[in-house]
């Protein structure tokens, strides 16, 4: 009878014990949850490069394209030179930070056109830029834009790059920038991939 006992109170322990290894990573499952939505809401929250300005084509910059692709290396934003302190700065400022495509085709290429403009004193030089995603690509106008001036951005999400047939996508473009104030700004995209 004793044996019985200690059987069921062995099971006993290891169910508890997997009872509570489960409950402590639901926990931190959920507290990473919470994690990300609080940087979210900071980050929504704190400073940001979009701002409204007119889009006039006499201003766009069309000087040596650049296309930014998906790229795994780490922030370069310590090797950029900036502009004295004391002197005129670069100012990104961009049209819209988010852009939701809606419902697209399974083998769509979406596209959207972004404006990064200078709404400081000094040239505004881009210094990388890099997607998130090897589907997506970035095609910029000018890398160099001069105070008042503009470059545009078209995002383009290929959607056949990968099977996401009905799922919902979030691909974004890192910009890292001599923009002391906003080193680095992020925009991104999101399209619902129809099942067609």
């Amino acid at each position: 009878m004793s044996k019985n006992r200690t059987k069921v109170s062995s099971s006993s322990k290891r169910s508890g014990r997997q009872k509570r290894e489960s409950m402590a990573m639901m926990m931190v499952f959920w507290g990473v949850i919470i994690i990300l939505a609080a940087l979210g809401i900071v980050a929504r929250g704190g400073k940001t490069a979009e701002a409204k300005f007119e889009i006039r084509l006499e201003d766009v910059v069309r000087d040596a394209p650049y296309v930014a692709v998906h790229e795994m290396t780490a922030s370069t934003v310590a090797q950029i030179e900036f502009f004295p302190k004391d002197g005129p700065q670069p100012q990104i400022a961009i049209s819209e930070s988010f852009y939701d495509f809606g419902g697209i085709g399974a083998t769509e290429v979406a596209r959207h056109d972004f404006a990064i403009a200078n709404q400081g004193d000094a040239p505004l030089t881009i210094h990388r830029a890099y997607t998130t995603c090897g589907c997506t690509t970035a095609e910029f106008s000018a890398l160099v834009i001069p105070p008042g001036k503009m470059a545009i951005m078209t995002l383009v999400l290929d959607a056949g790059f990968h099977d996401a047939r009905g799922q919902t996508v979030r691909r974004g473009v890192i910009i890292e920038s001599n923009d002391p104030n906003n080193p680095q700004i992020e925009i991104w995209s999101q399209a619902k991939v129809r099942n067609e």
